[in-house]
């Protein structure tokens, strides 16, 4: 049985939190603690504040191209001049719409930069994604094995827009610890096929899953625990689950 399980009580984060530790204590303390096999998915936002990924638009001097590209979808250029800045590509425009292509390769809306919930104090500020986050999910998984014992799997989520489906799901921006692809290709199915195409995102499927129970909103659930999963394979970074640009047929 699959369980997820929210690590309650984290305190609001701050720049320079030595959040590795303080996630590690705290699923030590807690009634539900870590144990091997389980893994630690933990919300991309939080890893930003403590790796003070802030930026003040208010300093931020637009490009020329940061300005025209800003009165074609009508965003703020200074805005636009840091989505161009962490992009290595703008692959859709239109009013109100900027899809650009994140230096991780991730295909994102305003190359990931927040504005909401990211702390008292900081409304005039943005938060950018983590420089590494699979540097970062292996950090966390390293405190865990100072502090606890064993290293854990860890997966650091983000929500996601998707083409041609509305909303906002959770997917792996940072893996450490696990197989980021479940390939079963070679397989036979039930019915004693081969299967030719059959690659499951599955650091993905957990990302997915925590996020039932961490939310969107005011929940206030940064961390949670996905207990009872088997993963075969060798352990991947989040590298293994981005399209590379050459597959990209729909450009």
């Amino acid at each position: 049985m699959i369980q997820i399980l929210p690590i309650a009580d984290l305190p609001e984060i701050q720049p320079g939190d030595p959040l590795p530790q303080m996630l590690a204590s705290r699923c030590m303390e807690q009634d539900v603690r870590l144990v091997p096999g389980d893994v630690l998915v933990v919300t991309q936002k939080i890893v930003s504040k403590a790796e003070n990924r802030f930026v003040d638009p208010t300093q931020i001097v637009p490009s020329p191209e940061a300005i025209a590209l800003a009165g074609e979808v009508g965003k703020d250029a200074a805005l636009v001049e840091i989505v161009l800045q962490e992009s290595s590509a703008v692959i859709r425009k239109g009013p109100g719409v900027l899809i650009t292509r994140h230096r991780l390769g991730h295909v994102m809306a305003n190359a990931g930069i927040d504005a909401s919930n990211i702390g008292k104090g900081n409304a005039n500020r943005l938060l950018l994604l983590p420089v590494d986050p699979d540097a970062s999910a292996q950090r966390i998984a390293d405190a865990c094995e100072t502090i606890l014992g064993f290293s854990p799997a860890v997966v650091i989520s983000d929500s996601f827009g998707r083409p041609w489906r509305m909303g906002t799901v959770n997917v792996a921006i940072g893996v450490a610890g696990m197989p980021a692809m479940l390939d079963q290709r070679g397989q036979v199915d039930r019915d004693g096929r081969i299967m030719q195409v059959t690659n499951v995102a599955v650091a993905d499927a957990v990302a997915g899953a925590a996020g039932l129970a961490m939310g969107e909103g005011a929940e206030g659930i940064a961390a949670c625990i996905v207990r009872g999963l088997v993963l075969p394979g060798e352990a991947q970074t989040s590298h293994a689950i981005v399209r590379p640009a050459a597959e990209d047929l729909f450009r």
